[in-house]
């Protein structure tokens, strides 16, 4: 019984984390070529193709793992996309854009999924309860990468966004932080917390940072496309 109630959770999160992670990285890729840079372009990343943004270890092992551990939260990461910002037509400017373009679509997601939860009475059942899971679990999941990722940390699109308007003197020394970048986020995301819980603190940062505003977001969200509690 456990198993299947595994593989049926599984399931409900297969779609919602390959067309969020997919969208995000192709807006990425899209935004970067619209502004000047084709990098992404002829590296084939301007496209819904999942197998194009899927990193095997990291977008399936490890979310994979986590769900099986029974983890509250899921974490991964796609294939970086590309971008060569001196290429950009206005770089500081555009820089910014491009950052932007992926968690701003992950809320357009999120906002398509909370409307679609209107259709999934039309279903029969079990169906439809197996659409109104992964619907919902799709809006919380893109509110997630979307506040998740516009941290200011690097390489985070936040930190893009940082360094765009920070003076050259800090963005240099900020900018060399993106070498360590995947280190720093795991020590937020569990280094931390779990050291922390040895002195008997509360320092679950993910939890302040991104748990709090997504569930009020996802509120206001249900709230704003109709579905009143």
């Amino acid at each position: 019984m456990e198993v299947e109630k595994v593989i049926y959770s599984g399931s409900t999160w297969v779609i919602p984390i390959l067309i969020a992670i997919t969208f995000h990285e192709a807006a990425h890729a899209y935004a970067a070529w619209r502004l000047g840079d084709d990098t992404a372009l002829r590296a084939g990343r301007v496209t819904f193709n999942p197998l194009k943004h899927v990193d095997a270890f990291g977008t399936i092992v490890v979310p994979a793992l986590l769900l099986v551990a029974g983890s509250p939260f899921l974490f991964g990461w796609a294939k970086p996309v590309p971008v060569a910002f001196n290429r950009l037509t206005r770089p500081r400017r555009d820089m910014a854009l491009v950052a932007v373009a992926g968690p701003l679509t992950n809320v357009m997601l999120a906002f398509a999924s909370a409307m679609l939860l209107h259709l999934v009475w039309l279903a029969p059942e079990p169906t439809s309860r197996w659409l109104a899971q992964t619907l919902y679990q799709s809006l919380v999941l893109n509110l997630v990468l979307a506040i998740f990722n516009l941290l200011p940390i690097p390489p985070l699109d936040g930190s893009r966004i940082l360094l765009s308007v920070m003076p050259g003197v800090l963005a240099r020394p900020y900018a060399k932080l993106e070498r360590f970048g995947l280190l720093i986020l795991l020590g937020l995301v569990f280094v931390v917390p779990m050291a922390a819980r040895q002195f008997g603190v509360d320092l679950n940062v993910v939890r302040w940072l991104v748990g709090l505003p997504v569930a009020y977001l996802t509120k206001m969200v249900l709230l704003l496309v109709g579905h009143v509690r």
